[in-house]
């Protein structure tokens, strides 16, 4: 076990429980080394959104981030009993010249969060969170934290009383009940039903419609082989980057969706067919009564009309609703296909902190940008220029 850095915690924790106030912060360079902590934090009805399972990140840093340079930075306050009390999922990368500590997961992962015991979240005050800082300042220039949401299953994500500005997106949730249903009728119109069993109708003469979750190997790279040709047919349309694309990211799905040892995959995929042609995939991650979806795709031309990604939610919230789920959202960011069910909008943050003279200007410079970006969103006649100036581009590229 590698230890980078051990500090004791500010006095003002003397406020807490006794078995809640923090002794000492240990940043761990190591995934091996702070799996204990870790899965303890995780088997302990931790506080924490299911992008930041020891799972999960360390199939992500295996495959994607030490390849991108990052190293594990994780944090984790232990009491004097040496029980862990949280843990900071970060990782440290050089950017512009200075050291950045950024949340593990990159773009893979929709929300942001530490994993807290929850009697500690509700009482950890701004000044122990300074007190973390403190710990961190030696080993970095910057804090980089993004995507971080307000509120986490009923409580306030503690990282919030640090300074921070409103995300340029928000995330789009909706609370499930057991009755399918009944939960549907809620969420839409006599006319949304009437259309969606149009084209119910319209997909089965097609051929034998049929939705699924991928099991085995053999199944996981079926549906990653379309999920990966659709989105990339997808990302060229719209022209954006497609950050599926990118070396190491399909090995990093793979392996995250295939269980191992007797553990379960944190990765969910599921697909639509029709006959043998998946016409809509999406990969999800569960954990804490939730389901986040991660990534979608569909199948382009005739199928395309008949909304296959918008059949597929339909099928698998009523699959959530079975298995007892509480919560199923769609991500992050505006789309029309969530407002099916994912009406509910969860404000998010982001939080650019120097921890050294060098950093704030950058620090400034990034909080700057983050929130011209916001401003563009929240212009419906703005944002709808940059789509089309995207779209133009996707068609010019695809003519070259």
């Amino acid at each position: 076990m590698t230890v980078v850095a051990l500090r004791r915690f500010p006095t003002e924790t003397r406020s807490m429980p006794v078995d809640c106030a923090v002794g000492e912060v240990v940043v761990f360079d190591d995934f091996a080394a702070a799996e204990g902590p870790w899965r303890a934090l995780e088997g302990s009805g931790s506080l924490a959104t299911p992008y930041q399972g020891y799972e999960f990140l360390s199939h992500w840093h295996a495959h994607l981030g030490a390849e991108a340079g990052t190293a594990p930075a994780i944090v984790v306050g232990f009491n004097p009993a040496k029980v862990p009390l949280f843990l900071l999922p970060l990782g440290l990368r050089r950017s512009g010249g200075l050291r950045a500590l950024e949340f593990l997961g990159g773009k893979h992962a929709n929300f942001n969060m530490g994993l807290w015991r929850r009697d500690l979240a509700a009482s950890i005050g701004a000044a122990d969170l300074r007190g973390v800082l403190r710990a961190l300042s030696g080993r970095a220039d910057m804090l980089k934290l993004t995507a971080q949401p307000l509120t986490w299953d009923g409580a306030t994500n503690p990282l919030a009383l640090l300074p921070h500005q409103r995300s340029a997106n928000a995330g789009f949730s909706c609370a499930l009940i057991p009755d399918f249903e009944a939960l549907f009728r809620a969420r839409t119109n006599s006319a949304t039903r009437k259309k969606m069993k149009k084209k119910e109708r319209a997909l089965a003469a097609m051929g034998e419609v049929r939705f699924e979750r991928a099991g085995d190997a053999r199944q996981v790279r079926r549906v990653l082989d379309a999920f990966f040709k659709q989105k990339s047919a997808r990302m060229r349309l719209l022209g954006l980057p497609d950050v599926f694309a990118e070396p190491g990211v399909r090995r990093f799905v793979a392996a995250a969706a295939e269980s191992r040892e007797a553990r379960p995959a944190p990765i969910e995929l599921y697909a639509l067919s029709v006959d043998d042609m998946i016409v809509a995939t999406m990969g999800g991650i569960v954990a804490g009564g939730r389901f986040c979806a991660m990534f979608n795709s569909i199948q382009g031309g005739r199928y395309a009309a008949e909304s296959p990604g918008e059949q597929l939610i339909v099928r698998l919230v009523k699959r959530c609703c079975e298995r007892g789920l509480d919560t199923f959202d769609l991500g992050v960011g505006q789309s029309r296909y969530k407002h099916l069910f994912c009406e509910d909008s969860e404000p998010l943050f982001d939080s650019y902190l120097p921890l050294s003279a060098a950093a704030h200007l950058p620090a400034l410079g990034f909080r700057m940008a983050a929130a011209g970006k916001r401003v563009f969103k929240e212009h419906p006649a703005l944002w709808s220029t940059v789509k089309t100036l995207r779209r133009l581009r996707g068609r010019l590229a695809s003519l070259a």
